[in-house]
């Protein structure tokens, strides 16, 4: 069984909005400093795409990053989430058991478990039930993080089933779920990297991924 934890998957949004994430967006030099190839969906999507963040070591270093297609997803009551389509790619850079930045600690591996998890979290941050109080979202944002670090940690659970996705041509296995809020997948690419997705109103059935050869390119 993979195992992760909110270290290994340093960087993992929690309670951030999908506004916050919007505010926090990172400008293209962020992603051109990553040591690691970014992933997004192939041209068979011919939708908007759209860059989103990146998240870093205590030394900088760029660990992880999400990068959108489709709708820009909003938790606003009135954006009719319902009729929302988009998806999310996250790209994990695969590492081992390594030292803090500030060498103070140990971090954990990254592994397609740390991909499901910020997958997992990320969708709940652009969700929001809309018979829900606003301000009961933050303990149900909290509940509901929880149970996706939880399913994240348990890989092989029967929360989990089998997906065949094509990465740069080729044919990769990926854990798959759907909730009521939308579906979460990962699995692990060539080039070192681990990926992770995120949607609603998309099947991830139909999608195929492969290298973003020019991320300047995504608004």
């Amino acid at each position: 069984m993979e195992t992760t934890s909110r270290v290994g998957a340093e960087g993992a949004p929690s309670t951030v909005t999908a506004e916050g994430v919007a505010a926090a967006r990172r400008t293209v030099d962020g992603y051109l400093a990553a040591p690691f190839p970014w992933y997004g969906l192939d041209e068979a999507f011919t939708g908007p795409r759209w860059r989103m963040q990146v998240g870093t070591a205590a030394d900088g270093t760029v660990q992880h990053g999400s990068i959108g297609h489709g709708d820009e997803p909003s938790v606003r009551a009135d954006a009719g989430v319902e009729k929302q389509r988009f998806a999310v790619v996250v790209t994990v850079a695969s590492s081992p058991v390594r030292r803090s930045g500030d060498g103070t600690g140990v971090l954990d591996a990254t592994t397609v478990s740390s991909a499901a998890w910020l997958a997992g979290s990320g969708l709940l941050a652009c969700t929001w039930p809309p018979q829900m109080d606003h301000t009961l979202r933050d303990d149900w944002l909290d509940q509901q993080t929880e149970t996706a670090f939880e399913l994240a940690d348990d890989m092989d659970g029967p929360a989990w089933s089998a997906l065949s996705l094509p990465v740069d041509g080729v044919p990769v296995p990926f854990h798959y779920r759907e909730s009521e809020f939308g579906w979460v997948l990962a699995g692990s690419a060539h080039g070192g990297v681990h990926i992770g997705a995120y949607g609603r109103g998309m099947s991830a059935y139909g999608l195929g991924f492969s290298v973003v050869a020019d991320i300047a390119t995504y608004a």
